[in-house]
């Protein structure tokens, strides 16, 4: 089995890749819950939804989110009757979020609610999120503090950030089997999501982070960071405030307490040279994900990189 710890848009565009060389009852995905919000009185959990459409082949390739070739007409309305629409929720896309919201309401737990919904997409792989309890991404600005999606999506990420905090982390437990999964693996594999607030909430979770110093799997990360610069999004500036090098040197340093393989960009071979020591490999390759070919050719390099690649491999659907 292989679990992957994933959030953002390229955690999804790398699930996108594996997809295709791993049988999905192989994988085990623990998303990132920091961006969950309410709205219009809805539970809404943004990367798990990315997840679920990516996995079951639903998920906008021109966007990177939401339902390839949704429409807005919900949207749009709300907008007339004066509610906020800053957040972008399709018609399909609704349609989740008023499953997930009726699933809870009804008593079920994110993690139930995940299950039902991934089931009933026809989705093989297990979708886990990080935690039950709620564990809030807040960005501290000169604005004050903000959720991550009105830092993120409203105001575009323009802010200038001081400090980031995980509220909830510290009572939080991880979700049933995230533990079990990571400790079970034949390998762990950390997206090249944000690792500030895509893959830092979920390692906020101490059990979590512990798991991955004491699973017997290797544990390989991609870099979300070529030279000193973020592939999208904002993880250079939300790493600069949290003392972190914006540099593969500071994804290295996120995880260094229990990372056995780096993946960088070939840009980055020479730095690459520098970081490795007993403990730490780093592998360098395009990663950039561009293309349906790119993401393919990236999974297949981190598969590359696993002890268990061989029975990653026997399953291959490679086209």
């Amino acid at each position: 089995m292989i679990v992957v710890l994933t959030g953002g848009t390229g955690g999804a565009k790398f699930v996108d890749g594996l997809r295709q060389l791993v049988p999905q009852e192989q994988l085990t995905i623990v998303v990132n819950t920091g961006d969950d919000l309410r709205w219009w009185g809805l539970s809404i959990s943004p990367d798990i939804d990315s997840i679920l459409y990516v996995l079951s082949g639903l998920l906008s390739k021109e966007r990177g989110w939401g339902v390839q070739t949704d429409t807005f007409f919900c949207l749009q309305a709300m907008a007339r009757y004066g509610e906020p629409s800053w957040f972008k929720i399709g018609d399909r896309d609704l349609a989740v979020h008023l499953l997930r919201s009726q699933l809870i309401a009804d008593g079920k737990t994110l993690s139930d609610a995940t299950d039902e919904i991934a089931r009933r997409m026809g989705i093989g792989a297990r979708i886990l999120p990080m935690s039950n309890d709620r564990v809030e991404t807040r960005i501290q600005t000169l604005s004050g503090e903000l959720g991550f999606e009105e830092y993120f999506v409203k105001r575009r990420y323009q802010d200038e950030v001081f400090s980031v905090r995980f509220a909830g982390a510290e009572q939080a437990e991880p979700a049933p089997g995230v533990v079990e999964a990571i400790l079970s693996a034949d390998a762990v594999i950390l997206a090249p999501s944000n690792p500030v607030t895509s893959i830092g909430p979920i390692l906020s979770v101490l059990k979590i982070r512990q798991a991955l110093r004491e699973t017997s799997a290797e544990v390989i990360a991609v870099s979300p960071i070529i030279g000193a610069v973020a592939v999208s999004g904002p993880a250079a500036n939300l790493m600069a405030a949290t003392g972190l090098p914006v540099s593969i040197a500071g994804v290295a340093q996120a995880y260094q307490d229990f990372l056995d393989v780096l993946v960088v960009d070939a840009v980055d071979t020479e730095k690459g040279k520098e970081l490795e020591h007993s403990r730490l490999r780093v592998h360098c390759t395009n990663i950039m994900m561009r293309t349906a070919q790119e993401k393919l050719n990236l999974a297949r390099e981190v598969l590359s990189q696993m002890a268990c690649e061989a029975t990653a491999q026997s399953g291959a659907q490679v086209s």
